[in-house]
């Protein structure tokens, strides 16, 4: 198994500079036996198919799921007629059968954000088999979202913005920061593999604030000249200032893409599962593991989902795990007859009702 290099050091900026803060030592790679149990707890051989399928003319991707007053909802994006991404919120009783809601982060007169908007929910509770509720910050509700002011389908140059809600649960729009984008290609302090464009990012609480911070953020970014996306990571004190972690990635495969991370915690380990493709055949999801979420150890055995069936036979990527009374539920991006849709597979059959 592969395991990324030792990330020196943290950059924490102060008000009176930049201070150089070391790492805890790096921890040995995460044995053959522990990455085995951690893929048995992930496996879903059972597809359930599609739980949010798109008019024509229409694609869905990336879902997220949290539970909010007893119901379960899954922020997604659409895009129309390869024009910019939307952010949409559904809901279910039973995390099987969805009923879009709305609209909450739409298309804007101007700004940096216009026609791009692809929105993901924060700081859920990580516990694997937890509550999946949500955290507050400063009395709101978090997401982020990725956004750009060009049409078509992710068109650089992409940066990262944050918006909140006081009810994660109402349709219409969220607030976004004036301060934003947080993250951009063009910061001063990006770095090689990140200035091109910022995609994808999952922001969880970490209550020890092990990284200096109680906020952590790890989302995939695009180096200039050649499409290659690796995944990084940056941390905040408030949700609206963040400084990037270490001076590289977290996650690389070399080429091809490694994106749309989910942080779980899995007993006294953090597992990320994400989403590969150009490394091996086609698109696919799998994970890593880490005990100090600087220091990862990528799983190199079968992938947790990839095409085998007509509705994901092209792709089978960008993952969102549940575990709910005893079942896992694997939501991904799935491609196939020519539609891009919300699918899940489960740990044990499921039924699915007609949509």
């Amino acid at each position: 198994m592969l395991h990324t290099r030792l990330i020196p050091f943290i950059a924490i900026l102060g008000a009176l500079g930049v201070l150089a803060v070391p790492l805890l030592a790096e921890d040995p790679a995460i044995d053959d036996a522990t990455m085995q149990r951690v893929y048995s707890q992930l496996q879903t051989p059972h597809k359930v198919g599609r739980v949010l399928t798109p008019a024509e003319g229409e694609m869905y991707d990336c879902p997220s799921i949290f539970c909010h007053n007893g119901r379960w909802w899954m922020i997604f994006v659409s895009i129309k007629e390869l024009v910019g991404y939307e952010t949409r919120l559904a809901v279910s009783d039973n995390l099987v059968d969805w009923e879009i809601v709305g609209t909450i982060l739409g298309f804007r007169e101007d700004g940096w954000d216009r026609w791009q908007a692809d929105g993901g929910i924060a700081l859920v509770d990580t516990a694997w088999g937890g509550s999946y509720e949500l955290a507050q910050h400063d009395d709101k509700y978090w997401l982020s979202y990725f956004g750009g002011a060009k049409q078509g389908y992710e068109t650089d140059p992409l940066a990262i913005g944050m918006a909140w809600s006081k009810d994660p649960t109402q349709a219409g729009e969220w607030t976004r920061l004036v301060e934003n984008p947080v993250l951009s290609p063009e910061d001063e302090d990006a770095r090689p593999f990140e200035q091109a464009t910022l995609y994808k990012s999952s922001i969880f609480h970490d209550k020890t604030q092990s990284l200096g911070a109680p906020y952590v953020m790890f989302y995939n970014g695009k180096q200039k000249g050649g499409w290659v996306e690796r995944i990084g990571a940056a941390v905040s004190d408030d949700m609206v200032h963040w400084r990037r972690l270490g001076d590289g990635p977290v996650i690389d495969n070399g080429k091809g893409i490694s994106g749309d991370p989910q942080i779980i915690r899995m007993d006294d380990l953090w597992v990320m599962p994400y989403f590969g493709a150009g490394w091996k055949p086609r698109a696919f999801d799998t994970f890593a593991v880490s005990r100090d979420l600087v220091n990862w150890t990528k799983w190199e055995g079968p992938n947790l989902i990839e095409p085998s069936e007509p509705f994901d036979e092209t792709f089978a990527h960008k993952p969102w795990f549940i575990k709910h009374d005893g079942v896992v539920y694997h939501f991904y991006c799935s491609v196939g007859e020519k539609v891009r849709a919300i699918a899940l597979a489960t740990s044990q059959p499921v039924e699915a009702t007609d949509e």
